[in-house]
């Protein structure tokens, strides 16, 4: 092989080597995210979010906003943010779609109790009546290891309901299956903790006050 050659075959060979480069470092160009995708949280799919059996307790029409609370009735926390929800709802109820899931955490006693007989009283029409009233009379079942089930059969009484039927809803394996299928959706979506908030399929991360979430869905609204 002749010294020409071999400084031909040399600048060939680097010619290639730089072109390859330029050609990998393009490609990576490409598939690399940008750094606000990097940064940009999950967005959950609304078709896991908000099931088509799942409780509405705003749903207007044309509504931009999308607001899931996973729950424990028997959360101290929930029932310290329940408050802030109520004034969000009737601040935001006519723009925004509020939807109660429910995730009873297993140590609580009542909790999945509490649950099961929201959803029977869904059954009389009376959901959202008896989600406010486990709220609002929290300290008197709530964080105890015995059963509440009377009480839970009074506050059936006080919303008027016939509590034959409020007991059959209330014992009826479909209703707990429906409680659990919440908590299954929450938990393979990574809810640990409750209450645990959503907005427009993002995880909620901040604190779960009134002008917390009122800061994300004014946000929501403007985009």
């Amino acid at each position: 092989m002749t010294k020409n050659t071999k400084v031909s075959l040399t600048v060939v060979a680097v010619v290639v080597a730089v072109v390859a480069a330029l050609l990998i470092v393009t490609n990576l160009g490409e598939d690399a995210p940008s750094e606000e995708a990097i940064d940009a949280p999950p967005v959950v799919p609304a078709s896991i979010l908000v099931r088509p059996d799942s409780h509405r307790l705003s749903d207007p029409a044309g509504s931009k906003v999308t607001v899931v609370e996973f729950l424990d009735l028997e959360c101290e926390a929930c029932g310290a943010a329940f408050p802030g929800v109520e004034r969000l709802r009737a601040e935001y109820g006519d723009r925004v779609t509020f939807v109660l899931r429910y995730f009873p955490i297993p140590s609580h006693q009542n909790a999945e109790l509490a649950a099961r007989a929201v959803e029977a009283a869904g059954k009389q029409g009376k959901l959202e009546p008896m989600y406010r009233l486990m709220f609002e009379k929290q300290p008197e079942w709530g964080d105890q290891q015995v059963s509440h089930r009377e009480t839970f059969l009074g506050f059936a009484r006080e919303l008027g309901l016939d509590l034959r039927a409020f007991e059959t809803a209330l014992d009826d394996p479909v209703t707990l299956g429906r409680v659990l299928a919440d908590r299954t959706d929450g938990a393979n979506i990574g809810v640990e903790g409750t209450p645990t908030f959503f907005v427009n399929g993002v995880k909620f991360s901040g604190s779960p006050s009134y002008q917390g979430l009122k800061a994300v869905i004014d946000r929501e609204l403007t985009e």
